[in-house]
């Protein structure tokens, strides 16, 4: 039992975080409603929202219609049909909004499982928005980290965890499994952040073929996956040992910071000239360059890492939160150890970035080791 014991606690954070996505996926395919549950409205989540023009072009004025819906609003929408090319238990449905019997609006919905629903990221969701039927949403703040663990169909769980498979472990041993998961977690809040940012300025500024980097996205299109964290850890990977080489496509042989920045640079390139045609992912790439920034940023910063737990407090044994509570307020001659200490530990990445990590001697892995189990 001790032997089995250790072995659990033994694995490492990146295979933690692919168990997760793993287990979160496989469990909410088992939900997903089905059948008689169709009929049922509260099986529905609205996807989309929008305000349907008059043929002159104007909007209509909904502040105090009456409007008049079909289906009812408290029954199903209707089923228009599956989502996405692949096979995928989700379906869409679309509800109608008519006001002396012109179209005045149209309502898109998925069918989506229960830990989905509660989990996915939207800026209406995270930050605040209204309902179609006018009611006040928003301050659902745990979808900043919740939506890194839910994905759409198998593929793109797949090629997620495949990247943190191959690239994470490198990183982690780098950071160690606390600061590596604060370091996964806060690429993917970066990623939703700058999907949210994105997001709001399309709206306030105008649509994206005038304003090329912006999304125009409704606030109600929900983002999920690990892409943003991904990224994150790709773009550190980049920075630690930047002449690794990898296979494209299992094939074409490149550096691993050639393909990491070239991976940033298609993620730019369809945020430039992004389109509405089904299957364009501008939102997905927005929060990819988020996940990347954040990665560039962190790696090179990892003091700041120290701090993400702290929250907790004393929920927290190891947070500094914690520790500073245990031993009272660090007198002078520790902050300055402590700084040294960031010093040297800057020094050593600098050497790992130019010479790789076989470049470093006995004592400085036993430092970096010792400073990743801070």
């Amino acid at each position: 039992m001790s032997a089995g014991m250790n072995r659990v606690r033994g694995f490492s954070v990146t295979v933690w975080i692919i168990i997760a996505c793993s287990a979160v996926f496989i469990l909410d395919g088992l939900m997903v409603p089905v059948g008689g549950a169709l009929q049922r409205s509260s099986s529905w989540t609205v996807v989309g929202y929008a305000t349907v023009a008059a043929e002159d072009g104007t909007l209509p004025d909904l502040a105090n219609a009456s409007i008049r819906y079909e289906p009812p609003l408290d029954a199903a929408p209707a089923l228009v049909g599956p989502t996405g090319r692949t096979p995928n238990p989700k379906r869409t449905a679309i509800r109608r909004g008519y006001v002396d019997g012109q179209l005045v609006e149209q309502v898109r919905y998925t069918n989506m499982p229960p830990l989905e629903r509660i989990g996915y990221f939207s800026t209406a969701r995270a930050l605040i928005g209204l309902s179609p039927t006018g009611n006040l949403m928003g301050g659902e703040f745990w979808r900043f980290i919740s939506f890194q663990f839910l994905h759409g169909n198998f593929w793109h769980l797949l090629m997620n965890m495949f990247g943190l498979w191959i690239f994470g472990p490198l990183v982690e041993r780098c950071l160690g499994g606390k600061r590596f998961l604060a370091f996964y977690l806060l690429c993917g809040i970066f990623g939703a952040l700058m999907y949210l940012l994105l997001n709001a300025a399309g709206a306030a500024f105008g649509s994206a073929d005038r304003l090329p980097f912006l999304l125009p996205n409704d606030f109600q299109t929900p983002l999920v996956g690990a892409s943003a964290g991904v990224f994150g850890v790709l773009l550190a990977g980049a920075y630690l040992s930047p002449n690794t080489m990898v296979l494209l496509f299992f094939v074409i042989p490149v550096r691993l910071v050639t393909l990491a920045y070239g991976l940033v640079a298609v993620a730019l390139f369809t945020l430039i000239f992004q389109n509405h045609s089904v299957g364009s992912n501008a939102g997905g790439e927005a929060a990819h360059l988020g996940g990347a920034l954040a990665g560039f940023y962190f790696i090179r910063r990892q003091h700041h890492l120290h701090g993400f737990f702290d929250l907790l407090g004393r929920v927290d044994p190891t947070s500094r939160t914690s520790k500073a509570r245990r031993e009272g307020r660090g007198s002078s001659r520790r902050r300055k150890a402590s700084a040294a200490n960031d010093a040297e530990i800057d020094r050593i990445l600098e050497k790992i970035h130019a010479k790789g990590l076989q470049s470093l001697t006995a004592k400085e892995k036993r430092i970096l080791r010792e400073s990743s189990q801070r």
